[in-house]
C-alpha cells in the first residue's frame, strides 16, 4: 500500500471514530479509539511512542511521545481543541523530523465535520 492509500485509510478510520463519538471528548479517548479502529482494519499501530531528543551527544530528558504511528510510515498527532494553531503544525513537523518519518496527519476531533479537522503535512518526502 502506498502512503497516499494509507493516509486515505487512516482518514476513513478517523471518520468512523468521529461519527461514533462526535466532538467534545478528551484527546486520550480519541487516541484509544483510533488505535482500536486502525487495528480492527488490520494495520500495525504503535501508540505513545517515545521519541528521544538529542542535542549533539546529549540525550535531553525523556524526549517526547508521539500519539500514534501507523505501519511505521505515518505519524498521527491527535488534538481535541477549539482551534488548531500554527504551533500544532510546527509540533507535527518537529516530530516528523525527529522520527525520520515523512508523512504526518494532524487530526483535531473537536470539529463538527471530521474532514475539516484533518491536515496532512509532509517533511522531506
Amino acid at each position: 500500500m502506498n502512503v497516499n492509500d494509507l493516509t486515505y485509510a487512516i482518514r476513513a478510520a478517523a471518520f468512523a471514530v468521529h461519527t461514533e463519538l462526535g466532538p467534545g471528548l478528551l484527546e486520550s479517548a480519541y487516541e484509544d479509539c483510533m488505535v482500536y479502529e486502525l487495528r480492527l482494519r488490520g494495520f500495525v499501530v504503535a501508540s505513545q511512542v517515545k521519541l528521544p531528543l538529542k542535542y549533539k551527544n546529549l540525550e535531553v530528558g525523556n524526549g517526547y511521545r508521539v500519539d500514534i504511528i501507523v505501519e511505521n510510515r505515518v505519524l498521527l498527532e491527535l488534538k481535541a481543541v477549539a482551534e488548531v494553531l500554527p504551533i500544532h503544525h510546527a509540533q507535527l513537523l518537529a516530530y516528523l523530523r525527529l522520527s525520520g518519518l515523512s508523512v504526518g496527519l494532524l487530526m483535531n476531533f473537536n470539529v463538527h465535520r471530521m474532514r475539516d479537522g484533518i491536515k496532512r503535512l509532509v517533511h522531506n518526502l
